[in-house]
């Protein structure tokens, strides 16, 4: 039988074991974990801590190999999971959006799901998904905007990734004037100092 890894402890990872081992107001995961962690240090064998324990030796072998490789960090949470592939591969979902935002259908004045999920092949159900991911709204005409500029989406991507990824040491400003009001200088000169009468903005 192929003995498991040793695992040597050091006194402040020792002592933080113990008191997970004892913890009643943590999750009985990490307490189970701490227990196998402990056992492992005391040269217990994976098929004796699973006895010890009542669980799976692959249990025991897996949390073993997980504080070699990432401490006690490693056991305060799981291992990340592959998500989900997606049901719908990522260049059908920019064709649906790029023909949503892009073009019309021949027979219509816009798109509805049955005559994209028709014309993209994928069900009713999966366009109102992507419409909905992406914020599209083709049948409300009007509040429904497009772009003509062809290179719009580039453009937008370029703009969003200053704001998320900034160059290092550069200072991203953004500047518009005020709805309804032009950004022009004042026509009448302020009115003099007086009490009770706000001083004018430059």
């Amino acid at each position: 039988m192929r003995a498991a890894p040793s695992v040597d402890l050091a006194d402040d990872q020792r002592q933080t074991l113990e008191q997970w081992a004892r913890g009643r107001s943590l999750p009985a995961r990490q307490v189970e974990r701490a227990k196998i962690v402990l056992l492992s240090a005391a040269g217990l064998q994976d098929l004796e801590i699973a006895a010890e324990l009542r669980i799976s030796n692959q249990k025991a072998a897996r949390w073993r190999k997980r504080f070699l490789a990432a401490g006690l960090a490693g056991l305060e949470r799981d291992a990340p999971r592959p998500g989900r592939t997606p049901s719908i591969p990522a260049a059908t979902v920019q064709r649906v959006v790029r023909m949503t935002t892009q073009g019309k259908p021949h027979n219509a004045l816009q798109w509805s799901t049955r005559s994209m999920a028709a014309a993209v092949g994928i069900s009713e159900k999966s366009v109102r998904r992507i419409w909905h991911a992406h914020g599209l709204k083709p049948h409300l005409m009007t509040t429904f905007k497009l772009s003509n500029d062809a290179a719009f989406a580039e453009k937008l991507e370029a703009i969003v990734g200053l704001y998320l990824n900034p160059p290092e040491h550069a200072l991203v400003l953004c500047c518009d004037e005020k709805s309804q009001i032009q950004a022009l200088d004042r026509t009448q000169p302020g009115l003099p100092l007086k009490p009770g009468r706000a001083v004018p903005e430059p």
